[in-house]
């Protein structure tokens, strides 16, 4: 089938990891402390998070003064450093140097993490009594956003134990940073649960499968998406009142599934990794050849629905459910506040000159031809608009222009593009501009990409501080699966395929060959994690009552009129 050929690429090079050790992160912005350099005589060999290359570090540099202090099994990422000179003073997370080995040296690079960091360690949740308290966490990431839009954030994080799960990535990247890691690094979508996978159009006009969000990608520890993605299918598994026999088998699924991909991912050429995608529609044509009656009722209608929605659902869509006539001009409908017209935000005698200036900004960073296309369009109006649950608080606006004429629509939206949370546990985006971080991640990761998609900064915003944006279309066959109440049959396909999607992703950008060959062919690995999943699901459970709490003593403002 051609939606899972298996694929592989290049050897993305690691040395086979040594034992890795921890520090203790800054107090404050919560990055962690870049020593003073030291002599070589006196260091050891380690594998550093934020690039997964080999620096030369002493023990009193990773926070310890022997190494008998440190637990075997305590190999994590949470404050490794950058001792080579070049990065001393700039701790930066980049994918690792590609280095053309065979797929044999490769695979030794997999297999020998296996004496570091035993699979079975994946498990491990010990995250220590120093752990950060997570709804300070959530105030500090909110200290960048707008203030009178917080409450509507904490309001959807209300809403249940998965909403909290989706709005905490900073939570869960601070948790993950203390957890085992191989060395082995990979485009991290950074935020990979099961939420942000959904359909799209291919430049092509086919329907695909794939991560659909990446406000937060960096370059990390392939495990980190990994074990998010799962946590997710477990705790929507607990929320869709599954017990633990039926929830544990699907959660597996999630890894197994990514583990046999990344096995066939390890045997085939760079472009046919790079050229695999998910058609959704030829996807949903084999299985509907092989499935039973059962799971054609319980699988493939309901995936047969989503496609034909998410084919509705494009500019001229969002032009009939967003716009009226004012003045015989289309203008958006203002919603607040999660719909605001941009004119009700500033006092500026002429927005439609910013907004001009901001789309030269903007198409700078589009291919000549795409910016012929853009062209072709006129502006017409522009307005902040309320998304999701974790970008709450962000600053995300769309913009209407019109072609030919009112039937000729084209809705793109500008997202605000924040540091990633990943950045305090691996270093700072090698981009300068945070938008450029998310088009460039996007574009490593996915299969096909929005035509649109760009990026810039805008110098004069409204609160008059500098802010950086990218640029991608509103709609455009836009469409997400809906897993409240879902059957666990379709439940466990979504697990297999996301997985399988998720291993894609990383292949494209990951030494493959090492991934597969620390994983194995044994269900080691999917056991570890979904002992993890289940675990980590208890913590997001206190986590969120936590919240709760928050709210009823009033040190958060929550608002859930908006959910």
């Amino acid at each position: 089938m051609a939606a899972h050929r298996a694929c592989t690429g290049p050897r993305v090079g690691h040395s086979p990891p040594e034992e890795t050790r921890v520090g203790t992160p800054d107090e404050g912005d919560g990055t962690a402390h870049i020593p003073p350099e030291t002599p070589a005589s006196a260091s050891g060999e380690q594998v550093t998070a934020a690039s997964g290359r080999r620096a030369r570090m002493t023990s009193a540099e990773v926070g310890f003064t022997s190494p008998d202090e440190v637990p075997p099994k305590r190999r994590t990422a949470v404050s490794l450093v950058l001792a080579t000179p070049e990065r001393r003073r700039r701790r930066t997370a980049v994918l690792p140097d590609v280095r053309h080995q065979a797929r044999k040296e490769r695979a030794s690079t997999g297999k020998d993490a296996r004496g570091d960091v035993p699979r079975s360690a994946h498990a491990e949740l010990d995250l220590g009594a120093d752990r950060p308290d997570p709804i300070a966490l959530l105030q500090g990431q909110a200290r960048t956003r707008v203030p009178e839009l917080l409450p509507i954030r904490y309001g959807r994080m209300l809403e249940s134990e998965f909403a909290f799960f989706r709005g905490a990535a900073l939570v869960m990247a601070s948790d993950l940073s203390r957890t085992p890691v191989t060395g082995i690094h990979a485009q991290l979508c950074g935020d990979a649960h099961l939420s942000n996978f959904g359909l799209f159009a291919s430049p092509e006009r086919r329907v695909v499968f794939d991560i659909n969000d990446f406000d937060e990608t960096l370059p990390g520890p392939w495990e980190w998406d990994l074990k998010r993605l799962a946590a997710s299918f477990e705790i929507a598994g607990r929320e869709n009142g599954l017990p633990a026999r039926t929830r544990r088998p699907i959660v597996e699924r999630v890894v197994a599934a990514y583990r046999a991909a990344m096995a066939g991912f390890a045997t085939h050429t760079n472009l046919t990794v790079w050229y695999e995608q998910l058609d959704a529609e030829q996807f949903i044509d084999d299985a509907r050849s092989r499935a039973q009656r059962r799971m054609s009722d319980h699988v493939i209608a309901p995936a047969e629905r989503s496609i034909a929605k998410a084919r509705t659902r494009d500019s001229m869509h969002a032009f009939d459910t967003l716009t009226h006539l004012v003045r015989g001009e289309p203008r958006i409908i203002a919603d607040p506040p999660l719909v605001v017209p941009f004119s009700d935000l500033t006092e500026m005698e002429d927005e439609a000159t910013w907004a001009h200036r901001q789309l030269q900004l903007y198409r700078r960073s589009l291919p000549a031809e795409r910016r012929y296309l853009l062209e072709q369009y006129r502006f017409v109006d522009l307005a902040r608009k309320v998304v999701g649950v974790g970008s709450v608080g962000t600053r995300c606006y769309i913009v209407l222009m019109l072609g030919i004429d009112n039937r000729d629509p084209l809705f793109l939206q500008i997202k605000e593009a924040q540091p990633s949370v990943l950045e305090r546990f691996l270093g700072q985006s090698e981009y300068a501009n945070q938008g450029e971080r998310v088009v460039t991640g996007q574009r490593t990761i996915q299969a096909s990409s929005d035509i649109f998609l760009g990026w810039q900064r805008v110098d004069e915003a409204v609160d008059g501080v500098p802010h950086d944006f990218y640029w991608r279309q509103l709609r455009d066959w836009k469409g997400s699966v809906d897993v409240d109440g879902m059957h666990p049959a379709m439940l466990s396909g979504y697990a297999g395929i996301c997985g399988w999607t998720l291993a894609r992703a990383h292949a494209r950008s990951g030494d493959r060959v090492a991934i597969a060959a620390y994983m194995g062919k044994k269900p080691v690995l999917d056991e570890a994690i979904a002992e993890f999943a289940a675990a980590y699901a208890d913590l997001n459970a206190r986590d969120y009552q936590a919240l709760k709490a928050a709210v009823a003593d009033g040190r958060v403002i929550a608002d859930t009129a908006f959910t």
